[in-house]
């Protein structure tokens, strides 16, 4: 039989040995902690302090040694996120390009013709691109071999999306007899893809990145497939 003596200390027991809460540490459920909020912190000084070494350095000059010291984090605190400097420069590109994949992709209209819905895709990408042009040189010049590391995946299908997203945007055409052809619109949508990658590459040499004349250019090149490919009537644009 138990008495109060006895209840009160088993009570007393049963508190030493349940860990405390702390209340002032714990977070709100659905509001990120102090260990998530560390993550994220020493997560942004990694990408931050590696875009600005990139840049300023030069890709192929800076160590990932480099990057730890200078965002003041641990060499093994690096690999978690990426375990070359190639996929620290994936990092940094695929977090901008899943933001403008989604833009390009709610602009297409179904009804629209084939040029507006295109330039609506790539016009997104090309204000991304133009926003650190130094940056986005490096990521064209090493995407061309990435299919593998940490954050290949990632790159991989976002480039995917965007060559089905102009096979859709074709098929739609070819629904409204805009074009005519017998190749698949995944296809036609491949090269219209690749001609956007040279047009892109070439305007980002070039000494002045100016939007409106790299978009224009772009314009030309799309214009002479789509006049190619002519119309569902049989005669050319």
């Amino acid at each position: 039989m138990w008495t109060g003596a006895m209840v009160e200390r088993d009570t007393r027991e049963h508190a030493r040995r349940e860990p405390a809460s702390d209340d002032a540490t714990a977070a709100p459920r659905g509001r990120p902690g102090r260990r998530e909020k560390n993550k994220e912190d020493k997560l942004r000084r990694i990408k931050d302090v590696a875009r600005e070494l990139f840049v300023s350095k030069g890709f192929d000059d800076t160590t990932i040694r480099q990057i730890a010291t200078r965002a003041d984090v641990g060499l093994g605190t690096v690999f978690i996120y990426a375990a070359t400097k190639r996929d620290l420069l994936f990092l940094i590109a695929n977090e901008g390009l899943d933001e403008v994949a989604s833009t390009a992709a709610a602009s297409v209209d179904p009804e629209a013709a084939l040029i507006d819905n295109l330039l609506g895709v790539f016009g997104p990408h090309y204000a991304f691109f133009a926003r650190q042009p130094e940056l986005s040189r490096l990521v064209l010049r090493e995407m061309a071999f990435y299919d593998s590391g940490a954050q290949a995946g990632s790159f991989q299908k976002t480039r995917e999306a965007l060559i089905e997203l102009l096979g859709t945007i074709v098929r739609h055409a070819a629904e409204r007899r805009e074009i005519a052809t017998d190749e698949a619109p995944q296809f036609v949508g491949w090269t219209i893809f690749c001609i956007y990658q040279v047009e892109l590459r070439r305007w980002l040499s070039d000494g002045t990145i100016d939007l409106e004349s790299g978009l224009d250019r772009l314009r030309r090149a799309l214009m002479l497939l789509i006049r190619g490919l002519g119309s569902g009537s049989g005669t050319t644009r």
